[in-house]
């Protein structure tokens, strides 16, 4: 207890004593690191580990243990002890990848405890450019969201037209399990409109960071505070769930940020979030902020990446890390711009790392889920998806070919059967070798000795410079005889 009361002490007082007033983003997040790393270092590292621990200084240290300072918030289930030996996705007793640990963190990775999606195809995927669902469309997509098992759906605000507002209304009068939210501005004006369209929770945004409050809202810490409390306890007053969020959280001061999450968790709210609106953090910087707003408040955290660097999968892992508690995604991380964290690659990181956390979602139904949603905005499921795409199980090159055939986790941390899918072993092609030639002789009922295998994998070879052989082109080829 002693060591969360210097950590508090310690974030109080950077902020009390301006430290941060005339530094930009990188200095202000390099002197967190210093100071997380001094009180993880005096023991806060609260994973139980003992004795001296090898690190590298290319990452900062972790706030262990600190899911909250206080009162568990009224969503969540997180329990209130961990077993030892159960610290950190590496200590897992088979894990998928192996681990340096000295590498990830000086103490020990932190726990994820908790985690929830906040699933915001219907209000952030609806800002993707080529976008524009139906009612008809937003239902399915709920309905099949639902069955998934997000436990959150956020649909855009009811202030944005006549028929968002219906929409809204619509989707949350349906029987589903999940939570339905709506994402209006921090204004009670807005708030009312939401409230009156009977969702499950509001979540409420105002911009920090001084370009923001420059060029959006003009509006000053101070008035933010007091705009924040009014919504917040107006919507509380409704009996709703409320989420409070900056906006641009990276481009705005440490000691900004805390003032108004302070003031707001003072009020109880479900959750505050932290928002990377332009995609211009680094793992490391969420895992850092995150820390600081994880000992600052007793509240659960959301985390809202953008995927503007490609970094959105990675930093929403490392806000996880770092005790965030919830995620937004969209299906394939549609969204405004580059959009934002996909729903199957952050089901595919925490899988490989930490396979119980989403051992609740129905995880056969994402390649469907994906297929549906790139129908309905005339895209196709991108070729890098995770678990998703055409080629996710797709092996090709000899030396692959040849291991997979022996054993699959050779080249695969998933079994595309647990997504309903299949592996395929291509053969017809250049690169080919002669162990996807004889396992194909082999599923055609054919029987061959070692140098007429030999001899029709350099014939495929050969042919396939050309181009690739057709499924057809290959078997003729295997069933015949190589030409002269």
């Amino acid at each position: 207890m002693a060591g969360i009361v210097a950590a508090n002490k310690c974030i109080g007082k950077g902020v009390d004593e301006g430290e941060y007033a005339d530094a930009g983003t990188t200095e202000n997040l390099w002197q967190l690191r210093r100071r997380v790393q001094g009180t993880a270092e005096k023991g806060l590292g609260a994973a139980g580990r003992t004795g001296a621990i090898r690190s590298r200084p290319s990452r900062m240290a972790p706030v262990i243990g600190l899911e909250s300072s206080g009162a568990i918030a009224a969503d969540s289930k997180r329990p209130a002890a961990q077993a030892v030996g159960e610290v950190g996705w590496y200590h897992e007793r088979r894990p998928f990848v192996p681990v340096d640990e000295g590498f990830l963190f000086f103490g020990g990775a932190m726990t994820i405890r908790a985690f929830k999606i906040i699933e915001s195809t219907l209000r952030e995927g609806e800002q993707f450019a080529p976008a524009h669902f139906t009612t008809a469309q937003k239902i399915a997509i709920a309905e099949m969201l639902d069955e998934f098992g997000v436990e959150y759906l956020e649909l855009t605000s009811p202030c944005a037209s006549p028929q968002s507002e219906a929409d809204l209304r619509t989707i949350a009068a349906l029987p589903l399990r999940a939570r339905v939210l709506t994402h209006v501005r921090c204004h009670l004006d807005d708030a009312r409109v939401a409230v009156d369209a009977a969702p499950d929770g509001i979540d409420v945004l105002f911009g920090t960071s001084s370009a923001m409050r420059t060029f959006s809202h003009g509006k000053s810490v101070d008035e933010i505070i007091e705009t924040g409390a009014e919504v917040v306890r107006y919507i509380q007053g409704q009996g709703l769930e409320v989420r409070f969020s900056s906006e641009d959280s990276f481009r705005s001061e440490p000691r900004d940020l805390l003032r108004v999450y302070q003031a707001i968790d003072r009020l109880h709210p479900q959750r505050v979030g932290l928002a990377d609106t332009v995609g211009i953090a680094t793992p490391n910087q969420v895992f850092e902020l995150v820390s600081m707003v994880r000992k600052a408040v007793d509240c659960d955290i959301e985390f809202h990446a953008h995927n503007d660097t490609g970094c959105a999968i990675a930093n929403a892992f490392a806000a996880l890390e770092a005790g965030a508690t919830h995620i937004d995604t969209t299906v394939l991380g549609i969204g405004e711009r580059n959009g934002i964290v996909p729903l199957s690659g952050m089901i595919a990181r925490l899988l490989s790392v930490r396979p119980d956390l989403v051992e609740q979602y129905r995880l056969e139904i994402l390649p469907q889920l994906d297929r549906m949603v790139a129908d309905m905005v005339g895209i196709a499921v991108p070729f890098n998806a995770a678990i998703t795409s055409e080629t996710a199980f797709h092996h090709k090159a000899g030396m692959h070919t040849n291991a997979v055939l022996r054993n699959p986790s050779s080249y695969e941390i998933f079994d595309p059967a647990r997504f309903g899918r299949e592996r395929t072993v291509m053969t017809g092609h250049r690169l080919t070798g002669r162990h996807a030639i004889a396992s194909r002789a082999t599923a055609l009922g054919l029987t061959l000795t070692d140098h007429e295998v030999r001899t029709l994998t350099n014939e495929v070879k050969r042919r396939a410079d050309a181009g690739p052989l057709s499924n057809d082109e290959l078997d003729d080829l295997l069933r015949g005889s190589v030409p002269a």
